[in-house]
């Protein structure tokens, strides 16, 4: 298939953020919903059911939109179930840097991820994107994204309080948000975008069922959970776990692997949003200045990749 230059149309170029800017908006919204149900959900629990529940809606549509002959093919695939690995042990630094440290913090710790190890994995996988990651404007977006992202936790959020073991959630997060995001889009060269995606968000749920057994709470937890909190699980599979996914990967399959990680900034500042709203943590006018700092530095990187070539569409075959 013949690669279209279709990041240099503003029409898709303003989709593709308004896509990813609502992906990091519901994921950011899982840090309530996993707060919210912490002392009715045991961690095996708030593991395994948005996977199962998310990967089935998602892996339902894949298959609706005429992708269940490559959906079929993944779970036989050794590549999928290593993105299966990186997927799940995201999801448990990130419920368990959530516990030690707070929904703001992990946030920031997949911001990391996102905005500084994808790009650099980007320009040593792909030698296309190397030339734009090395211009002023994305050196700066990058700069005001991360200062930005920072500034959300400065009024009285730090990392200090991770202690002992909890320091292997700091460096975990960020390398598996990354590593795992990277493989997808990998994969999606050849593979249609929902098939891949969708099969690796079930087939960790699939995989967290026995791996409950080593997680507080085990298979019992999943077995005994109230209705509300199931309830509360299935609303964050629905979200963080099947609409946020479809909505990045497709501003991803429009604009290419560099401006969707970029505008992951949104997450630790919506999470800062809904922390002050939701769960009543205040909101720090140090933190609140880093929103405009963040937009700035994302609108800088939308003009310096304004043309970049996005990589050629997967065909949507069985």
């Amino acid at each position: 298939m013949q690669s279209v230059d279709v990041s240099s149309d503003s029409g898709v170029r303003n989709r593709a953020t308004a896509f990813t800017l609502l992906a990091a908006f519901l994921w950011a919204t899982y840090y309530p919903f996993v707060l919210a149900v912490q002392h009715h959900a045991t961690p095996s629990a708030t593991i395994v059911y948005p996977f199962l529940l998310g990967g089935a809606l998602y892996s339902a549509y894949a298959i609706r939109q005429g992708q269940g002959g490559a959906w079929a093919h993944l779970w036989l695939t050794p590549g999928a179930w290593v993105r299966v690995g990186f997927l799940v042990g995201m999801q448990l630094s990130v419920l368990a840097a959530t516990y030690l440290i707070g929904p703001v913090d992990a946030s920031l710790l997949s911001l990391i991820g996102d905005v500084v190890l994808t790009p650099v994995l980007v320009a040593f996988v792909w030698a296309h994107h190397r030339g734009h990651l090395g211009t002023w404007t994305f050196r700066t977006g990058l700069v005001l994204s991360l200062l930005g992202g920072g500034l959300t936790i400065a009024g009285g959020h730090t990392l200090s309080a991770v202690v002992g073991a909890g320091w292997l959630v700091v460096p975990a997060i960020p390398i598996t948000v990354a590593v795992y995001f990277l493989l997808c889009a990998k994969e999606n060269e050849r593979t249609p975008p929902l098939a891949v995606v969708s099969q690796s968000m079930l087939a960790a749920g699939v995989v967290g069922i026995p791996l409950s057994l080593l997680l507080p709470g085990g298979v019992v937890g999943l077995a005994t959970i109230p209705p509300v909190s199931l309830a509360l699980l299935a609303v964050v599979g629905v979200t963080s776990f099947a609409l946020a996914p479809l909505l990045y990967f497709r501003a991803i399959q429009d604009v290419g692997m560099v401006i969707p990680p970029m505008l992951m900034t949104g997450i630790p500042v919506f999470t800062l949003l809904l922390s002050a709203t939701v769960l009543h943590l205040g909101l720090p006018l140090v933190a609140a200045l880093g929103v405009p700092i963040a937009i700035g530095g994302a609108v800088l990187t939308l003009r310096g990749e304004a043309g970049v070539e996005a990589p050629p569409r997967p065909a949507s075959t069985n």
